[in-house]
């Protein structure tokens, strides 16, 4: 018989946190396990033992053992054939089996699309001596269930060569499905230029924990990285360096389509931004039109910030501004675009206010909705415009007030307190990557606050979600981009989809902690916070 059915909402820290400690017990006798002979007994993760924490969990009967004769089981439709796909080319490497895709036998790994109280990303797994079934009412939810499985399975499954096994799934189910509908990863690919590989790789580190925003900075001082036909210079002069003076880089608008198809395939939306009325220096310095006095500025390699301003008095500002906007949101499937508006320190209240009531309509005519930096509630977002709150707990209780104020009126909030989930800032003064300007950030901070109660005077109604930001000033390849992101992107992660309830510093770092060796398995070299009781290395 099962065990009764435990939700976090319902369950009392001193229970859940004696818990913890016999269920780490059973996770380093499976990590131990992991390594052993085939057949060796070997104890499967615990259901709740995943990130982001599942909504509801109901432990019990006998585990799943994966092997040569298991097939991958889905209904006709061909989203769940493709997400079944996606979970054969994880396990294959691994496991060794053929792992075939079916619409034929019984038991298994089944992936099936029907009703139920499973929202647009929300999914039950329910796991047995017969099999594992996913159920989900959108493609979304099959594939979140998937990063749940994954994690459900030995780390060393995450290896790309053959691994000894046991592959156990354990017995129960899972109800789960997001805390909100905005869970977003930020890239500046502006201040140092990515590959599209590398923001491939980025984009499947971050699907792993059910993120399903993929928000690209494309512009700013030091860099323009997306090809615009009808102004060539935006990319071919203004993305021709980088901070410290690299040589920098762009998008064609194929690598662009590229990016946008590969992050659909792991049901992420990218959201283009095109930051203005400031950090426009790459522009201004493309087109001497664009500035008001009608010389063009050098190109810019350092890190300051507040100096450039597109000319707003000018017409051919917004002709600018509508070609760029047309020609994004052509290759750009998603709802959202992104205007920028922070930091416009040249640019007067009073000009920065015309600036954004003469763009916010543009963005609407080609058929998208307006995201800006918080600055944005200085002036009047547009219907339906969502404000992204980047300040510290140290930001003035006027700024906060004009963002509540926005937020109370239907401006919906995105948070992204810099103080919390910017993941560019050093954890502590000896982080050799990063900054430092909102403080240190170590895991815990970043980890412990409620996104739902966060801004006075902000009813919870108006947060939309959460957002990490990745800003690159210091950083220029994967391995830094990494360094910064993990451990602290998988908290972010389970701010957005869990239930506040189940929010517990102290459950949470063990169960973070048992991320290493899937980071190991993967590849991803991270920061080993002492805030963390991180398993031996061996």
């Amino acid at each position: 018989m099962r065990r009764q059915r435990r939700h976090h909402r319902t369950t009392p820290r001193t229970a859940r946190l004696l818990g913890s400690l016999l269920l780490v017990t059973a996770a380093g006798a499976f990590t131990l396990g992991a390594s052993a002979a085939p057949g060796a007994a070997a104890a499967p993760v615990p259901l709740d033992r995943v990130i982001p924490a599942p909504a509801s969990v109901d432990p019990g009967g006998s585990p799943y053992r994966i092997t040569e004769d298991t097939r991958i089981r889905v209904d006709g439709s061909r989203e769940a054939r493709r997400v079944g796909e996606y979970l054969a080319e994880v396990l294959r490497p691994s496991t060794g089996h053929p792992l075939p895709v079916t619409e034929d036998g019984r038991g298994g790994i089944r992936l099936r699309l029907a009703d139920g109280p499973y929202g647009a990303e929300g999914y039950r797994l329910d796991s047995g001596r017969s099999g594992v079934t996913l159920t989900a009412a959108k493609p979304a939810g099959l594939f979140h269930g998937v990063q749940t499985l994954r994690q459900l399975l030995p780390a060393a499954v995450e290896k790309d060569t053959v691994q000894p096994g046991p592959w156990l799934v354990a017995g129960g189910t899972i109800e789960d499905s997001p805390r909100y509908g905005w869970r977003g990863a930020m890239l500046d690919v502006s201040r140092h230029f990515f590959s599209v590989d590398e923001v491939k790789r980025y984009i499947d580190q971050i699907a792993l924990y059910k993120l399903n925003k993929l928000h690209l900075h494309l512009s700013d001082d030091q860099g323009w990285r997306i090809a615009v036909d009808s102004w060539p210079r935006l990319a071919a002069h203004g993305g021709s360096t980088e901070v410290g003076g690299g040589p920098g880089g762009h998008y064609t608008k194929a690598d662009y389509k590229e990016i946008v198809r590969y992050a659909a395939s792991r049901h992420l939306e990218v959201v283009p931004e095109i930051d203005m009325p400031g950090h426009t220096n790459a522009a201004l310095a493309s087109y001497a039109d664009l500035n008001c006095d009608g010389v063009a500025p050098p190109l810019y390699t350092g890190t300051e910030v507040g100096f450039s301003s597109l000319c707003v008095g000018k017409e051919i500002t917004y002709d600018f501004v509508d070609d760029v906007v047309r020609e994004l949101a052509e290759i750009t499937p998603g709802r959202w675009f992104h205007i920028g508006g922070d930091e416009a320190h040249s640019t007067s209240h009073e000009d920065y206010v015309k600036f954004m009531e003469r763009v916010q309509p543009i963005v609407a005519e080609y058929g998208k909705t307006v995201i800006g930096w918080h600055q944005l509630t200085g002036a009047t977002p547009a219907k339906g415009a969502l404000a992204q709150y980047w300040g510290l707990d140290r930001t003035s209780d006027a700024e906060k007030e004009q963002v509540a104020e926005a937020a109370r009126n239907g401006t919906g909030l995105i948070l992204s307190p810099a103080d919390r989930i910017y993941l560019d800032m050093k954890y502590d003064k000896n982080t050799p990557l990063g900054l430092a300007w909102a403080g240190h950030v170590e895991v815990q901070r970043s980890y412990d606050w409620d996104p739902g109660a966060y801004l006075p005077g902000v009813p919870e109604s108006a947060v939309r979600g959460i957002e990490a930001p990745l800003w690159t000033e210091t950083l220029e390849n994967s391995g830094h981009l990494e360094y910064m992101a993990f451990p602290r992107l998988p908290g972010a992660a389970e701010l957005g989809w869990s239930p506040a309830a189940t929010h517990d510093w102290e459950d949470y770092r063990q169960r973070l902690a048992a991320q290493a060796p899937r980071w190991d398995a993967l590849g991803i070299g991270y920061y080993r916070s002492p805030q963390v009781p991180w398993p031996a290395q061996e």
